[in-house]
């Protein structure tokens, strides 16, 4: 829940042990997403003339976890009923791929649907053409006194966060924590929150191909005698080599490295939700080991299993990682990442008091 809410409700509740209420659906359909932008809940976060930034990823080339486009249509018809003005965003990315800059992100974005005529609203790259358009906010907290907000997001006047729910390499799940947390960072923010996660090597694998090299954000590998070497001084922990090494090199250094990047992510999270009313939904469909920033088609591990939303981001969270683990028998997270602990990410949020882990699930 943001600051903006948490002032006027939040802090009330927790004090009397309150849970948190969040929403939930096994149909993801159009109809779904009709009865979500109608619920009270929902229209009070917008006003209008006021600029309403819907937080989504577009999908990397070649991926399919994406939020289809014709479900973002009704949430955008809502809004501008409303009288607001909503806008697609998202943040360029630190990695080499088609969504690095926004000229090439919006060419993803239309690859994939999202468009004027399908979704009713323009598309804003929140950090601008090259990645650096930000505002620096200050939230005095334990990595970082200042984190580096994408300008649109920032500027925005409330905030709807729409998540495809998966799996996640570093924080085990990728919900609405991550998706705000480090999709709300510019690319020094990214670098920032990714700062000291180098992975390690296992040279004794190298066919020496040179693949990771194309990759590689940093232009921190080169090939020393038929063998890759990495600078660590020039390795931004983007993770990109994890993923396109053939012969898997390259391993994510399993240590307090992790731990320090969900903390990074939520205190990214806290400084992208202080000064707006913000709205998070989370589709929990397609549900696959790795997040949606590979340039992959990647098999789903479990079925479908429904929608589930509420104004409380860290409730939200918590009920899907829990919907998820209970449909998959076992936790989801810790089969796929079983050295990450993703309850770090939804621990920190609420001591920062973001929201609740306390939640009554309402079944609609």
């Amino acid at each position: 829940m943001s600051r903006y809410l948490r002032k006027k409700n939040f802090s009330r509740c927790w004090r009397k042990k309150v849970k948190s209420k969040v929403y939930f659906t096994s149909e993801i359909s159009l109809a779904s997403i009709e009865k979500i932008a109608a619920m009270p809940e929902f229209v009070q976060t917008f006003r209008p003339r006021n600029f309403a930034a819907l937080k989504i990823h577009f999908g990397e080339e070649n991926n399919r976890g994406y939020i289809r486009p014709e479900f973002v249509r009704p949430l955008v018809n809502k809004i501008k009923e409303i009288g607001a003005y909503p806008f697609l965003t998202d943040t360029n990315t630190i990695y080499i791929g088609k969504r690095a800059d926004a000229y090439h992100h919006l060419l993803v974005a239309a690859e994939h649907g999202f468009s004027l005529e399908n979704c009713g609203c323009p598309i804003i790259i929140a950090d601008g053409l090259r990645g650096n358009a930000a505002v620096e906010v200050t939230i005095n907290k334990k990595h970082f006194a200042r984190v580096l907000i994408a300008n649109s997001l920032y500027a925005a006047d409330s905030l709807l966060v729409l998540t495809h729910f998966k799996g996640h390499e570093i924080s085990g799940f990728g919900g609405a924590i991550k998706n705000i947390g480090m999709g709300a960072g510019t690319r020094a923010g990214k670098y920032a929150m990714h700062d000291k996660l180098h992975p390690n090597l296992n040279l004794e694998k190298c066919s020496g191909c040179g693949e990771c090299i194309k990759w590689c954000s940093g232009r921190a590998l080169t090939l020393v005698n038929k063998v890759i070497h990495l600078n660590p001084e020039k390795c931004n922990g983007c993770g990109e080599c994890i993923l396109s090494c053939p012969q898997k090199v390259f391993v994510i250094p399993w240590d307090d490295s992790t731990k320090n990047v969900q903390e990074k992510m939520v205190e990214y999270a806290y400084g992208a939700l202080q000064n707006k009313p913000a709205f998070f939904i989370n589709f929990l469909n397609h549900l696959t080991k790795f997040c949606d920033c590979y340039a992959t088609k990647e098999p789903p591990l479990l079925a479908d299993i429904g929608i589930v939303w509420g104004q409380d981001i860290v409730a939200v969270d918590r009920a899907s990682i829990d919907l998820v683990n209970k449909k998959f028998g076992q936790d989801f997270a810790r089969y796929n990442w079983p050295e990450i602990d993703w309850q770090v990410q939804l621990d920190y949020a609420q001591q920062l008091g973001l929201g609740s882990q306390e939640y009554q699930l309402i079944e609609l």
